[in-house]
């Protein structure tokens, strides 16, 4: 039996059509969104959001548990039960916590423990719902509690039990989650009925603030204030369910108010529909076929996935739109390579936000969070989707104001930009996680000298080419192993590849084996350091073979998904299967590939192998399940691995592009781009983003 996934023309939404088991039946058809599964990556250390959205929104309205350690950074886990409200805004898939603003729970009486245990009511997680821009739940007070959400807006809507009398809402303005930690904060009501404020806050984001305005479906209520943070809205019977609308804003409390307008009714229906439409429409650009609904339930999980962040960070009436919420480090890598292909207005949007960022604080991002730089993991990876932008020849980006950019973040002096200068490497002795800086420095400069060749700028491109292979002075051509060297020159002793530290030594969660292969942008470098061609592959086939074996005594939780030393679950080794396909070895990158997406995705809560990411573990999935992985930065080259599916559509700028593959067998014999075959295992963005047809001729 055979899952086709088509478009049904009429309603520019996708839908899948499922063949009945009796055959004289007629076909059932299903949305994509039948086949996205929310709690996927709930478990082991996914951390990703459940509740309810729009693609790339400003808000994201769901619940938030009791507990506030490293796997509630999402305020979601599949053991715990627990919750203290339904906040306005979430990350996914991060390693740090911060946000949860705007946390409404609704109770029976006035609470007599206002503490974060004491208030919490149990969710009934047996009984939830969790769809795309839908999420519902619940409590175990007898309350059922329902959201769905629109850019700027959430709307909830309570039903409570029939023994109760009245109803009470608690809005807690002081529980956030993780490291967050309120520290200025206003409630207020104007003549409308509606209540306005703001949460200012500081984590991980140092001087977080998130302005609101609150309004209800119904009136004759009154406030009373349970604590400094803390508020009760009391409405005197329980006549119908409660519906509550919230609209926040990065800017101040008009602009909430105006962003309230984005959902001017109180038909929640109709606003649940609004939202599903919407990630039809997103998640219908990518249409596959598959014998096996639970890949599809993978796939179109993950896909949804990448579409959660960047996050909008505009007001509905802001006269350019902004995003927030760029965790670079993980999604230069295939997240905003994923964008360009099936977002391409919004990727030059959020292109040109970033740039806003730079004329901001003078350097590009390096991971932004609510107007806030958090200068969170290593290197400058803020510049690679723009110099991917430009490579790309996006619409809308201006070359030279992007290379401007990329050039003045790339000569900072601070994290460890000095030394760099100094040295022409970063000493391993002078400046924690040397490599791992030094080496994200390189790939950047490598990105740079990309777009500056693109744009006819021979000579900065020959400047940052030669900065990019500044991680050449680590590799230690005796043990074949990048290793920490000393502001001397001689290497750090004793040296152990196995051997890895949390935040605390010469690699950012990770080792000498994962970064060793961490120079896509200089693959001849490491051909001339290995000594050939054979020699490289060999030493490559070792990472998958090595032994599962970490030493030291605080090893980087990130570092999982292990397939040998390979650690698919932490985003530096994301490129190196495709390294095979680069070094002439693409049956060696086909099995790799198929491994890794059988073995480290699921359609279970433990379906993804480490974080999340903001998007990234998921679109590395969603690229290389289509055969394609531009493994090598702002190259606009994507180099051929394991085409998953029989056949695959992507909506792109210039029409639809197929990938089609024929014949049996898991290996690339050879690629047709539109009838013509090629000699070469990659193709260009600008023929992908053209449309036409893909065709791999697959066998043993």
């Amino acid at each position: 039996m055979k899952t086709s996934l088509f478009t049904l023309i009429s309603l520019g939404v996708a839908a899948v059509a499922l063949p009945s088991c009796d055959s004289n039946k007629a076909t059932e058809t299903m949305s994509v969104l039948d086949y996205v599964d929310p709690l996927i990556g709930t478990g082991d250390h996914g951390h990703v959001f459940v509740g309810a959205n729009v693609p790339f929104g400003m808000v994201q309205l769901g619940p938030t548990s009791v507990p506030e350690s490293w796997d509630w950074c999402s305020g979601y886990h599949e053991t715990d039960s627990t919750c203290i409200g339904f906040s306005h805004t979430h990350l996914s898939g991060t390693g740090i916590g911060d946000l949860f603003d705007v946390t409404i729970l609704p109770v029976l009486a006035k609470p007599a423990d206002l503490s974060r245990a004491g208030l919490a009511d149990t969710a009934l997680r047996s009984r939830q719902t969790a769809r795309p821009g839908y999420y519902s739940v619940p409590l175990a007070s007898g309350i059922n509690a329902e959201m769905t959400a629109t850019t700027r807006t959430g709307l909830s809507r309570y039903v409570f039990p029939d023994s109760a009398l009245s109803q009470h809402l608690v809005i807690d303005l002081q529980n956030g989650g993780c490291w967050d930690k309120v520290t200025e904060l206003l409630l207020d009501a104007d003549g409308d009925g509606t209540l306005g404020g703001w949460r200012r806050s500081t984590g991980w984001a140092k001087d977080q603030k998130v302005y609101f305005a609150i309004r209800f479906s119904r009136g004759g209520y009154d406030t009373e204030m349970l604590s400094d943070h803390q508020y009760l809205v009391n409405f005197p019977d329980n006549a119908e369910p409660l519906m509550v609308k919230v609209g926040i804003s990065p800017v101040s409390v008009q602009g909430a108010v105006a962003n309230l307008e984005e959902n001017p009714g109180w038909d929640f229906d109709a606003v649940r529909s609004q939202a599903t439409r919407a990630w039809e429409t997103e998640l219908g650009k990518i249409r596959i076929e598959s014998d096996s609904p639970e890949d599809l339930r993978t796939f179109y999980t993950a896909l949804y996935h990448t579409h959660f962040f960047p996050a909008t960070f505009s007001d509905v009436d802001a006269e350019k739109p902004a995003y927030t919420i760029y965790s670079l480090w993980d999604t230069y890598r295939a997240e905003m390579p994923l964008l360009s292909i099936v977002q391409p207005e919004r990727y030059s949007e959020m292109i040109n936000s970033m740039l806003d960022i730079y004329d901001a604080q003078g350097r590009l991002p390096v991971w932004h969070l609510w107007g806030n730089e958090t200068d969170c993991m290593v290197g400058n990876p803020g510049i690679i989707p723009v110099a991917d932008a430009v490579v790309k020849g996006t619409p809308g980006v201006d070359p030279q104001r992007a290379l401007r950019a990329m050039t003045e973040t790339a000569a900072d002096t601070a994290r460890g930009g000095a030394l760099r200068q100094q040295y022409g490497y970063i000493p391993c002795d002078l400046f924690n996680e040397a490599i791992s800086f030094d080496m994200e420095y390189a790939i950047a400069d490598g990105a740079i000298a990309n777009a500056a060749r693109a744009i006819g700028a021979d000579s900065v491109a020959d400047a940052f080419t030669a900065r990019s292979r500044s991680w050449r002075n680590y590799f230690d051509p005796s043990t074949g192993f990048v290793r920490g060297k000393m502001a001397d020159g001689s290497w750090r002793t004793p040296f152990d590849p196995n051997f890895a530290q949390h935040r605390a030594n010469d690699y950012c969660e990770g080792n000498a084996w994962q970064y060793t292969w961490l120079v896509p942008q200089d693959l001849e470098g490491l051909i001339e350091g290995f000594g050939s061609r054979e020699a490289t592959v060999a030493a490559l086939d070792s990472l998958f073979t090595a032994p599962m074996v970490m030493t030291g005594t605080d090893a980087s939780p990130d570092i999982s998904g292990l397939i040998g030393q390979y650690a698919h679950g932490n985003e530096p080794v994301h490129h190196v299967i495709y390294l095979y396909s680069m070094l002439g070895e693409p049956d060696r990158a086909a099995d790799r590939v198929r491994q890794t997406l059988g073995e480290l995705y699921s359609d279970r809560p433990a379906g993804l192998s480490g974080n999340e990411d903001a998007g990234q573990m998921s679109a590395w999935y969603v690229l290389s399940s289509l055969g394609l992985y531009e493994a090598e930065p702002a190259s606009g080259r994507y180099w051929f691995g394991y085409p998953k599916w029989n056949r695959a559509t992507v909506r792109t700028a210039g029409g639809d592009f197929t990938i089609t593959r024929t014949g049996q067998g898991n290996h690339i014999d050879y690629a047709e781009l539109n009838g013509q075959r090629l000699d070469r295992h990659y193709i260009t963005h600008d023929e992908l983003a053209a449309g036409g047809t893909l065709t791999f001729h697959m066998a043993d």
